[in-house]
């Protein structure tokens, strides 16, 4: 099984404030859509609770230690209960937060990585990359526009 971290970034490896996202990208939106529809995703309950609801046309693992049940969502206590429920998966999406993005960091094979090209004022961070470890395999880079008022790149990293 690969296991995928999807996830958006400013240059300070910033992710969030107050549970919420630091930016409107149209496409990075999209992107993140395009690759993780017909998936699975697991993400933490925080995570969760910003979406507001299951993630449609995907499979949602939810992790949490408190024992509550979600509807649309299997939730577990742990991303090694969440790994495990997914043995028979080609690849599954770890889609936040910090602190599951973290834990996953170690068994992650690839990363999906938008960096925002943006210092933002935050409480929550991406764990600090260590790009020894990874090859980019792919990069695509897009400037401001109208819709877009951050400059960003998609960047496929897989591990060395």
């Amino acid at each position: 099984m690969i296991i995928t971290i999807v996830v958006a970034i400013s240059s300070n490896y910033a992710i969030g404030k107050n549970n919420q996202l630091l930016w409107h990208l149209p496409k990075d939106l999209k992107h993140f859509k395009d690759i993780t529809a017909g998936g699975t995703v697991i993400m933490g309950r925080k995570t969760f609770d910003s979406v507001g609801k299951p993630l449609p046309k995907r499979r949602n693992i939810v992790i949490t230690r408190q024992a509550i049940t979600i509807a649309g969502c299997e939730v577990v206590s742990s991303l090694d209960e969440a790994i495990a429920l997914c043995n028979d998966e080609q690849e599954v999406f770890i889609v936040g937060g910090a602190e599951v993005y973290r834990q996953a960091m170690p068994v992650t094979n690839r990363i999906y990585l938008t960096i925002v090209h943006h210092s933002f004022d935050a409480d929550t961070f991406f764990p600090e990359i260590d790009y020894k470890q990874w090859h980019e395999i792919a990069r695509e880079d897009h400037q401001t526009d109208e819709k877009h008022q951050f400059a960003y790149s998609f960047i496929t990293l897989e591990r060395a």
